[in-house]
């Protein structure tokens, strides 16, 4: 039996296994979810029955509460389970806690969704774990030959340079973590305040036993004191907010440029492939067709022009 080109469907839901009757990080809810993450533009509330790792049900249910989904079945990395006819497997994607590629087998075929997945060393999350598959259904965020993600370790040894307070914007789930861990481990005199809402997601991954360094709740007083190197770690709503922080360096982690304050304290430190990253899991994985969703895809298409098959399934979620 050859590769089933309609084995994923994108419809008005996402993108959908026909074989499996179940939908991969659906956008809306549906009868049966495959969760590769908890980031909430992949997993969305209101399914009824959801497929992933242990942490991303946890993750899923502190912040959605009962409108979570209705059932979870949960699996850790490499169990291998069925839904109907197509054999499934968790990889680590390496992306956040709990982040899962999606190992799907049916009449002999082999199709990998990555969701979104990092090659780059994180001590807050299991590192990716690669395995060879027919199709490779592919995140391209940063899928562009210019894009090459600096060293994380470097760019957060910045903060050492800053005597100011600084305030970091970043992601609640799996960036705010990262980051709190990196400043522990490579900016020693920094203390950590956390913001109220990125707390909880802090103290999941401690009893997940995930030693993500040392912080404290946020405390009002304790940042207008200029002299002790307060970090204060905020999502971005609040981030934004805070136009003007007297007495404050304003700085957001991302690998996006558009989200930079300015270039003098950048803060480059992506949770997602850049360009050279993309083209390691194809030579890891080995693919002969290749799907690219949440991105662009036309420079892998060229850059494997001839030698590879590269689809465009959806350009963004």
């Amino acid at each position: 039996m050859g590769i089933k080109n309609n084995f994923i469907i994108k419809n008005t839901q996402g993108l959908y296994c026909p074989y499996g009757d179940f939908y991969l990080d659906p956008q809306l809810p549906v009868h049966t979810a495959i969760i590769s993450h908890a980031h909430n533009d992949h997993a969305k509330p209101g399914h009824n029955q959801v497929f992933c790792t242990p942490p991303t049900a946890l993750i899923m249910q502190l912040r959605y509460k009962k409108n979570a989904a209705q059932n979870f079945t949960t699996y850790n990395y490499k169990q291998v389970f069925k839904i109907k006819n197509v054999t499934i497997t968790f990889f680590s994607a390496g992306h956040i806690l709990g982040s899962a590629m999606v190992l799907m087998e049916y009449e002999g075929i082999k199709y990998l969704f990555t969701g979104d997945y990092k090659l780059q060393a994180d001590s807050t999350c299991s590192p990716i774990e690669f395995t060879n598959a027919h199709v490779l259904i592919t995140e391209t965020t940063f899928a562009h030959p210019e894009v090459i993600h600096p060293n994380p370790i470097e760019e957060i040894k910045k903060l050492n340079n800053i005597k100011e307070n600084i305030m970091i914007g970043a992601y609640a789930l799996g960036k705010a973590q990262r980051i709190n861990k990196l400043i522990t481990e490579y900016c020693p005199t920094k203390k950590i305040l956390v913001h109220h809402t990125i707390l909880p997601l802090h103290l999941l991954y401690q009893k997940q036993n995930v030693d993500i360094g040392k912080f404290e709740p946020y405390n009002r007083k304790l940042m207008k004191n200029i002299n002790n190197q307060y970090i204060y770690l905020v999502p971005p709503v609040t981030f934004k907010s805070y136009q003007k922080a007297d007495n404050t360096i304003r700085m957001f982690a991302s690998g996006w440029k558009n989200l930079q304050i300015n270039q003098k304290n950048s803060l480059y430190i992506s949770d997602h492939v850049d360009w050279c990253d993309i083209l390691l899991t194809i030579e890891k994985v080995k693919p002969t067709l290749i799907y690219t969703i949440h991105g662009e895809g036309k420079n892998l298409q060229q850059h494997y022009k001839n030698k590879i098959d590269i689809k465009i399934l959806d350009n963004a979620y």
